[in-house]
This record gives structure tokens, sequence and C-alpha cells, in this order.
């Protein structure tokens, strides 16, 4: 298979890899190579121009495809069921206290009421740490493709937990769904940017992972307008609210099937040359892919001889300290920094703020929008400035919105405006996180771990970020009663600390290949080494088996 796939490279036409568009046209047809020449000798340049423009355009097509099939099952379900939730607040304490009345004859304590609803919010982040530590295994015995299209398995179960929990008269119902959609969002959390990031080409490997926090902000705004008192926010429908995740899971098993597998996971997973080749005309078209071949080439021999990682096997490998100390200090830093709070409990923070019961479903669209805009900001920018950059930029504006609107909720007596400020910080902070750590530390695995180490380091990171979002979802309403007025002042400490790890310790990743970064963090990994030779790794071949 390796001397296959070495002969394909070999034989790649020479004349397609070095001449330029119009060279191999004049070259296949002198009249197409003087149709672009004007009586006086002068070329225009306009008709190669916009053959080349369509030419891309096509090809990224399959890509583009791609990148929303699997989005609109993966990430967006993510953020459309975290938002979800906050609209029926209200609705489903009351039908839990309703329930218990009918049941006992007695009403439920406020307390109690309030503990049932948070294990209703947290069972969420616990369902998607059962299904980050699914991921894994998944990603490696199924691929990447079929691992998103199975995990659909789970939403259809919730909905139809969702959907007849108030005709059988049990919240119990709602709490297994919550956990089933969590189990969802953990396994697509983690699957949809491994397989994105190594379908794309390495200059845009940034910006197209970038892409799984836009469809999570996307999600969370359909899911906040769709929560509306209007639509389906209403006393009743709230069964309905929660089964309509059924709609996303559907798109995806409609789209997906017909796209194409990770070229990666097809040749150095399963060593399928023939797949792979196909899988890379279809994603990039059929030019230019000799150096990417030999690139995948180079990158299959780097893991030779070496089975799929386990995850505590990466705390005990000392070649990958600073990877997984990044891994779990940035990804719990992503859940600690209280930006999924604002959305989880988004009224009563408003309410606390001082904005008027009526306005504040209003406001929280808004919430939705800011961070669905800083997505694709940063999605422009990830290949412009970088990596860290922008989640050092990030964390210290989130540092600066958070203190500011601390101090407006102490004031907010004193002053007849204050809690407009307040609001205004929380759209502020919800801006700087959406243009860095919202999309950036979920390709931390991606980049800091080769093929082998890399579905086992978004089972770590996974399994961290839905713990901490446990914690947190189900701590918050204490936190908040406890604290006061200094609720967020935890969260700021958290966002401090992650920009100071991120500038002194997380490498740049910006336009380097996989190979490329292992041998970087090889070298701090072992600084008295680095005088030695490259490191390229072991010379055998062998796939990743579970």
């Amino acid at each position: 298979m390796h001397l296959h796939l070495s002969a394909q490279i070999r034989c790649w036409p020479l004349v397609g890899m070095n001449a330029p568009p119009l060279v191999q046209r004049s070259r296949a047809s002198p009249r197409a190579a003087t149709a672009g020449t004007s009586s006086g000798g002068q070329s225009r340049p306009c008709g190669p121009l916009l053959s080349r423009m369509l030419e891309k355009c096509i090809q990224g097509r399959v890509l583009l495809l791609t990148i929303c099939a699997a989005g609109i099952g993966g990430t967006f379900q993510f953020g459309y069921n975290l938002s979800i939730i906050n609209a029926p607040t209200l609705h489903i304490q009351e039908f839990t206290n309703q329930t218990w009345r009918a049941r006992t004859g007695q009403p439920l304590p406020d307390h109690l009421v309030l503990l049932i609803w948070s294990l209703i919010v947290s069972l969420y982040p616990l369902g998607g740490l059962f299904g980050a530590l699914l991921a894994g295994p998944l990603a490696i015995m199924l691929g990447r493709k079929k691992s998103l299209l199975v995990n659909n398995i789970f939403v259809v179960a919730a909905v139809f937990l969702f959907g007849f929990s108030h005709r059988a008269g049990s919240f119990e119902m709602i709490m297994l769904g919550r956990l089933l959609m969590g189990v969802s969002a953990g396994v697509s959390m983690n699957i949809q940017p491994m397989y994105l990031g190594e379908s794309a080409p390495k200059e845009l490997r940034g910006a197209v992972a970038m892409s799984s926090a836009i469809f999570t902000a996307l999600g969370i705004v359909m899911g906040q307008v769709v929560g509306l008192r209007e639509l389906l926010g209403g006393p009743q429908a709230w069964p309905l609210l929660l089964a309509s995740c059924l709609v996303p899971g559907v798109l995806q098993l409609a789209s997906l099937p017909l796209l194409p597998e990770s070229p990666r996971y097809l040749l150095i997973d399963r060593g399928d040359t023939e797949a792979c080749l196909a899988a890379l005309q279809r994603l990039r078209g059929t030019t230019d892919l000799a150096l990417e071949l030999a690139e995948l080439e180079e990158e299959r021999t780097a893991c030779q001889g070496l089975r799929a990682r386990r995850p505590w096997e990466l705390f005990q490998d000392g070649t990958l300290r600073r990877q997984v100390t990044s891994l779990v200090i940035l990804g719990s830093a992503m859940e600690l920094c209280g930006n999924d709070s604002i959305y989880t409990y988004a009224s009563s923070m408003f309410r606390e703020a001082g904005i008027p019961q009526e306005k504040v479903q209003y406001v929280i669209i808004g919430t939705g929008c800011c961070e669905l805009l800083m997505a694709f900001v940063g999605c422009v920018a990830i290949e412009k400035v970088g990596r860290q950059v922008l989640l050092i930029g990030g964390y210290c504006l989130m540092t600066c919105w958070g203190s500011i609107f601390t101090v407006a909720l102490c004031l907010q007596n004193s002053f007849h405006w204050m809690p407009y400020l307040a609001m205004s910080c929380i759209f502020a902070f919800i801006l700087s996180f959406g243009i860095g750590p919202a999309g950036v530390t979920g390709i931390l695995p991606m980049e800091l771990f080769d093929q082998t180490a890399r579905p086992a380091a978004y089972m770590v990171c996974g399994a961290l970020m839905w713990t901490m979002l446990f914690l947190v979802g189900l701590g918050y309403p204490f936190i908040m009663k406890g604290l006061s007025y200094f609720f967020f002042v935890p969260f700021l400490g958290v966002c401090v600390c992650a920009a100071i790890y991120t500038s002194v310790f997380l490498p740049e990743t910006k336009g380097k290949t996989f190979l490329e970064i292992s041998e970087e963090l090889h070298r701090l990994n072992f600084p008295r080494r680095s005088q030695g030779p490259t490191w390229r790794g072991p010379k055998v071949i062998q796939s990743t088996e579970l």
C-alpha cells in the first residue's frame, strides 16, 4: 500500500504540478492560448482569472457542503439545546410542581424545585461527559463521518421523551432526554472539529475548524428565537420546543452520507489509498494533489508502528507534557470563564441587572447574535493573526468587561443608567469570548496532537469541558445567591490565568503542517535535546487500531 501511493505520487503529471494554469491550457490547445490575446498582442487576463475563480468555487463547494452537513447536526445542536432550555424555565418548574402535587397531594418546597431544575440543566453537560468519552472509540472504529451519523440515535430517543413528557406527567422524562441530548452533543463536539480539520487544506485548517464555533453560535441564536413567547416559548408549547432538535438531526442524516470521509482517517487509520485519493479529489478537485499526498504520506510514516493512544497514556508520555497541560488548562478555562453561564441563566442575570421582565427575552437574542458575529470575525482573522493572539486578546477583553459589569451591578441602585451599562458589558463579554476562546480552544486537540493521539486528546478535552460545564450549571444558582453582586469575580480570575498561560506556554501553530507542529512541541518538551537531529518518529507503518 505504501509503494502503491508512492508510485501514484511519482506518476502525477509534472506539467500539472509546475506549470501555471494558463501555460497548461496553452500546451493543451494552441487556440485556447491565442483566445486571450488581442490583435495588438497584449494579453487579457480576465478570461483565465475568471476561469480559475470558477474552478476554485466548484472545488470548494464540496468542502463547504461538508462543513454545513457536519455542523448542522453537530455543534449547532449543542448551541441550540444550550439556549432553548432558558425560555421554558418557569413553565418547566411549574410543571414539576404540578406533577409532584398530583402524585403526593403536596407541593414541592421552593428549594427542591430549584434543585430539580438545576439537575435538568446540569444533566445536559453530564451527558456530554459520557458522549466525550464515547467519541474517541467511535471515531476510530466507525470513522469520523459514520460516527456523526450514528450519533443521531440519541437525538431521536431524546425527542421521543421530550414530546411525551407532558402527556405522561413525568419530569423524569425531561431529565433523561436532556441526558441523551448531552451524550449526542458530547460526541459531535469532539468528532466534528476532528472531521473538518482533517478534511481541510493546511491554509484553511484554522478557519474550517473555527466553523464549529459559528454553528454553535448559530444554534444559540436559533434556540433563542424559537424560544420566544410568540413562537414555542409559551406555557403549552414547551414540549414541542424541546423536541424541535429533531429538525437538525434529520437534515444531517439526509446530507452527510453524500459527502466524503476524512482523507487522513482513510489513509493513516484504515490504509485505504484509493478511498483517500477519491476523498481528496472530491474535496480539492483534481489539481495540485501531489504535494498534499506527499504530506499525508510523510505524516503516515511519522505514525509508524503506533496504535491509538488511550486517554490515560497521554498523561504518562513525557513527549506530550506541554500539549496535555495546555489542553487541561485552556479546555477548563473555556467553560469556567462564565460565558456558558450567561446563556444557561441569562434570564436571571438580566433581571439581576435590572432589565424589565418583558424585555429580557429580546435582550437574550442579542447575546447570541453577538457571539455569532464574532465567530465569523474570528473565522476570518484566525489565519491572519494566529491562534495565540485571538486567545490572549479574548481573555483580556473578557476580564476588562467582566470587571466593569461587577462594578455596574454594585452601583445599579445609585444611577438609573447602571443597569444598561451592565447589560452592555454582558454583550461586550460575549463578543470577546466569540472572537477568541469560543473557536480557538476547539482547535487545540486537533493541532497539538498527531493522528494516533488525536481521538484520545479530544476525549480528555471533552471530558474536562463537560465536567466543568456540569459543575458550573449545578453550582451557579447558589454562587449567584451567595456572592450577590460579586458572583462574576471567580470567572474573572479564570480569564486572567488563561491569558497568562497562553502568552507564556502555548506555541503558535498558524500555517504549519501537523508534522511541523509536532517537531516544535518536541523541542519545547525537551529543550536540552534541541540541538540534536530533527525528530521523525519510528519507521514501521501500522494503522491506529483501537
